[in-house]
């Protein structure tokens, strides 16, 4: 059984932010069925619907293609029976960075990255009693929203910005002040099918060629 699965719905009167927090024009918070991130149904469908299995996924995309860093959540859940962030925060750590090693690895890094998750695992069992959905559903406006985020350990703005575009355009979740906070550039959140998913990664290869020939910086996302 998965931990930490359930996102904003607008039933649950204990998961709802008071309304005022709110964008006025925002959608209703809704859970989508899937993520177009890895071309992996399972995969796609559990970072949709565990949010925990999505801040993994994205604190694991860096240095390696999107689509294997948001499958990382699934085979970690497949190697150690369930995604919890209390379980996983208290496991011995080379036990962690052996499932990420175990063959194919999690991750290029994968015991930079198991220590990283593992830091990142600790903070959401302290700070949110191991419930993920707490750092946007407690969040009292948008730029409070953005500071939980920059406070996760290896969550810089790159990453804060990238996860404030998924909730706000693929979960509706836009408090008051949104639109200060949202990426001005393309991100993960603007993927809403494998088409624009092929699509982001293309920019990200275009915008990395300039980078590499010296030309002006733009601004990027998350690892293609």
């Amino acid at each position: 059984m998965l931990g930490n699965s359930c996102w904003p719905n607008p039933t649950p009167v204990a998961q709802t932010p008071p309304e005022a927090a709110y964008h006025p024009d925002m959608p209703t918070p809704t859970t989508p069925d899937r993520l177009y991130y890895t071309g992996d149904e399972a995969a796609d469908r559990l970072i949709a619907h565990d949010p925990l299995a999505l801040l993994i996924g994205l604190q694991l995309d860096q240095q390696v293609t999107v689509q294997k860093a948001f499958s990382g959540p699934l085979e970690l859940q497949r190697r150690l029976g369930a995604l919890d962030a209390g379980a996983i925060a208290a496991l011995d750590p080379e036990r962690l960075a052996q499932a990420f090693r175990e063959r194919p690895a999690i991750h290029r890094f994968p015991g930079a990255m198991a220590r990283r998750v593992q830091e990142l695992c600790a903070a959401i069992a302290r700070d949110y009693g191991g419930d993920a959905s707490r750092i946007w559903t407690e969040a009292t406006d948008a730029r409070d929203l953005e500071a939980r985020l920059l406070a996760l350990p290896g969550f810089g703005e790159l990453k804060a910005r990238t996860m404030l575009g998924i909730l706000g355009k693929r979960f509706g979740v836009r408090l008051a002040g949104w639109d200060e906070v949202a990426p001005r550039h393309a991100t993960l959140g603007d993927v809403d099918s494998e088409a624009s998913l092929a699509t982001y990664q293309a920019g990200k290869r275009a915008y990395k060629a300039t980078l590499r020939a010296g030309g002006p910086a733009g601004s990027g996302g998350t690892a293609g």
